[in-house]
């Protein structure tokens, strides 16, 4: 039975006080706990395509369309994405408002946490709100005649995705997402650690082991 610290209603270990963590097989191994360094990582990956995205709308002429992308941004690290993507994550299970993780830090949970892995629909909706998060700018860059800067914007775009799968995506907890890359045994020790996720899973016909 693993012990559930006081923030901790769902049975997952990574909202557990760190003192459960002794011991544990996979330690190092998962980003599983919040770490502020961690995410400040993550906003400057992020910016890598931000800030040339932004400076490309801005020498087109489209700041009204600046305004429109931020506005799709909450709507999406608000509401979609959290749905989608994060109330699947052990991060999400944790007691409190704001989300405590590596990379939507703060953003609110308004949906109830599923332990559940991410479905076919969820990671379709996925690549779409990523599609038009990263492509916004890279349009309006091409509609703008301002070539050079549309490249510049679709390389910190790659490089976003690769630092992101180099550094987070490969010990990220949320195990179902597009983009994960946590290896199957590590997974498996994760889940029997964590009997909801576990029995989330395998009733989604997910399967420990070999077979």
């Amino acid at each position: 039975m693993n012990p559930v610290g006081h923030e901790n209603s769902n049975g997952i270990c990574t909202s557990s006080h760190e003192s459960n963590c002794t011991g544990c097989t996979i330690s190092g191994k998962l980003k599983c706990r919040f770490s502020a360094a961690e995410w400040l990582k993550f906003l400057l990956s992020f910016s890598v395509f931000l800030v040339p995205g932004l400076i490309v709308m801005s020498r087109g002429g489209y700041t009204n369309q600046i305004g429109w992308m931020f506005v799709f941004w909450i709507f999406f690290f608000g509401f979609w994405e959290i749905k989608i993507l994060c109330s699947h994550c052990p991060f999400y299970a944790k007691k409190g408002f704001g989300l405590e993780c590596i990379a939507n830090f703060g953003c609110p949970k308004f949906w109830k946490y599923n332990p559940a892995p991410i479905n076919r629909w969820e990671k379709f909706q996925l690549v779409i709100g990523f599609g038009i998060l990263f492509g916004y700018p890279i349009y309006f860059s091409i509609i703008g005649e301002q070539y050079l800067w549309a490249g510049l914007t679709a390389l910190g775009t790659i490089v976003f995705f690769v630092i992101l799968g180099r550094n987070t995506c490969s010990k990220c907890v949320n195990f179902s997402c597009l983009f994960n890359r946590v290896p199957k045994e590590v997974v498996d020790e994760y889940l029997k650690k964590n009997e909801v996720m576990r029995k989330a899973w395998e009733e989604a016909g997910y399967k420990i082991g070999n077979d």
